[in-house]
């Protein structure tokens, strides 16, 4: 397993982002990690080796990776894997047959596909619940219960779930803790010091940041929970190549600086489209209409660059998504570049419609992952667009 080096944990977030978890090259003295693009180690002689035997085991680029990760986030121990859903999925391998999970109903389509359509049959039970109200989480709460999943904020209803809250329920009960913090990365929220027991990121969003790789971790700061994931890790092989680790790496090392734009564009955009007459409702946890805005501030440092508006109808949602010019129509977040996307049709189609519309996810949101442009060119790309879709 990948320890972190303890001094890491004494640094601001910032220089963490650049340097924890990395030493210069023993060799060369190259102050970039290596990409080791290899599958296998030479050996000194039987039985002795450099502590690296095979790629899927160890590798150093994904080392370096993972004691960065559990440095943002507050942990000791990190897991590099090859997607956000292989990191969900070795989390949910905690488990075992039997056993159940309340989770948040606003969650990843994904991750309610995998829950519902993989581990379902596998003997796991699942209530998903409202997790904006502890007391919900409370009353779904059996025997058989052992983890509590959430995201926070949820994706795409922002919804938010309070941690410290939480935290105390589970602890009272000995029940795990598991947090997407996808949306908010360790800069704007650190589950763990709020009680949380694993932090889930999808590394291909916000902490690698340039949409060009696709990869996931998990964080903990319990050594008992870090030898049951390094052993999945290995034994199901979900891991990500070389490469992709040293991508992830160079991302993590302006995202402190990256997360204030998108912060900063997010904030002005959400304000702007709050007072748009073609627009029914925006969802933003850092307006302060929103319900749960007074637990944003309390629990998160900032509120991100995620966006989602109302526009009343699947056919104004069309129009507005396909009409933009620099938000591009695609799949995923976090990037540099702003993006637009439509939930109920990417995102969360695996989600059922009853469902979705329970939670108000209709036909007609409109998701936006606000990139770090100059917001005067965001702000004029969507008026132009908002214009087409109310003709």
């Amino acid at each position: 397993m990948t320890r972190i080096f303890e001094s890491d944990l004494e640094l601001g977030l910032g220089t963490r982002a650049v340097h924890a978890g990395q030493r210069p090259d023993d060799p060369t003295g190259a102050i970039m990690t290596p990409i080791y693009q290899t599958s296998t180690y030479v050996q000194l002689a039987l039985g002795r080796h450099k502590g690296f035997e095979y790629a899927r085991t160890r590798n150093p680029t994904r080392d370096a990776l993972e004691r960065n990760l559990a440095a943002l986030e507050g942990g000791t121990h990190g897991f590099a894997f090859a997607s956000g859903l292989a990191a969900t999925d070795a989390v949910l391998k905690l488990l075992r047959a039997g056993d159940h999970v309340i989770c948040g109903e606003n969650v990843y389509g994904g991750t309610h596909r995998l829950m519902t359509q993989v581990f379902a049959q596998l003997g796991l039970t699942f209530s998903f619940v409202d997790t904006r109200d502890p007391g919900e989480i409370a009353k779904a709460v059996t025997p058989a219960t052992r983890m509590i999943f959430v995201e926070t904020p949820s994706n795409p209803m922002m919804r938010l779930t309070d941690l410290a809250a939480v935290g105390a329920l589970a602890q009272d009960r000995t029940l795990l803790v598991a947090v997407d913090n996808t949306f908010a990365t360790p800069v704007f929220q650190r589950p763990l010091a709020l009680g949380a027991h694993v932090v889930i990121h999808s590394t291909t969003k916000y902490l690698n940041g340039h949409s060009d790789m696709v990869g996931g971790a998990v964080v903990t700061h319990r050594d008992d929970l870090a030898e049951r994931l390094a052993f999945l890790q290995n034994a199901a092989g979900a891991v990500p190549g070389p490469f992709d680790c040293w991508l992830a790496l160079r991302g993590t090392k302006t995202l402190s600086l990256r997360m204030r734009q998108h912060d900063s564009n997010g904030r002005c955009l959400a304000e702007w489209l709050q007072s748009h007459a073609a627009v029914q409702r925006v969802y933003y946890p850092g307006l302060a209409d929103h319900p749960q805005y007074q637990l944003a501030c309390r629990q998160m440092s900032g509120f991100g660059g995620m966006i989602s508006l109302e526009l009343g109808s699947a056919a104004r949602a069309r129009v507005l998504v396909e009409s933009t010019r620099i938000f591009a129509l695609a799949e995923s977040l976090g990037g540099v570049e702003s993006l637009v996307g439509h939930p109920a049709s990417m995102t969360h189609a695996s989600v059922p419609r009853a469902m979705r519309e329970e939670m108000g996810l209709t036909d007609g949101l409109v998701r936006l992952s606000v990139g770090i442009e100059d917001v005067e060119d965001l702000r004029a790309d969507l008026e132009q667009a908002l214009a087409k879709a109310t003709k």
